[in-house]
């Protein structure tokens, strides 16, 4: 993982928000050195170590949109706005009320961001954190780390696209 310290989301993000992403990067770090040094034993999933990046994702977002004017500062500090229906691409039209989507894809000029954008967000969120007994999907070491890697390149499009921070 580079040195995300000079990237634009870095600075971008608030601390708390960067104490996650860096959680998730020691962790990544951590289970690296714990099975090449101790042969240690290998977990059948990893998304514990990505679960902290997803939730800095979400936090990030929060503040883009609310940035961007997408959002306001109830909506954002509040406990019922949610990115999985903001950023639903598929949101059928009688639940668009305060739908984010749209307007990024309008201001974007184009879907490519915004795809990225929630396509991140459900790799990240909803394959580390829910369970589907039928269909479980267990994430692994290398693809964990792929995951985080993910989760800040779309932040630095993100970021380098919107021009954010703006003053």
């Amino acid at each position: 993982m580079e040195n995300w310290e000079q990237s634009n989301w870095w600075k971008y993000l608030d601390d708390s928000l960067r104490d996650l992403m860096r959680q998730s990067k020691d962790l990544i770090s951590v289970e690296n050195r714990r099975l090449s040094n101790e042969g240690g034993e290998v977990y059948h999933d990893y998304a514990f170590t990505v679960f902290s990046a997803a939730k800095a994702y979400e936090g990030f977002l929060k503040k883009v949109f609310l940035d961007l004017g997408l959002i306001n500062r109830a909506q954002f500090s509040g406990e019922h706005f949610r990115i999985g229906r903001a950023l639903s691409p598929t949101l059928p039209k009688r639940y668009r009320v305060g739908w984010v989507y749209g307007k990024l894809v309008e201001y974007c000029k184009g879907e490519e961001l915004p795809m990225a954008m929630w396509e991140v967000w459900k790799k990240a969120r909803n394959r580390t954190f829910h369970y589907f007994p039928y269909h479980q999907e267990a994430v692994g070491l290398l693809e964990a780390k792929e995951l985080v890697e993910e989760v800040a390149s779309v932040m630095e499009k993100t970021v380098r696209i919107f021009g954010l921070p703006r003053s």
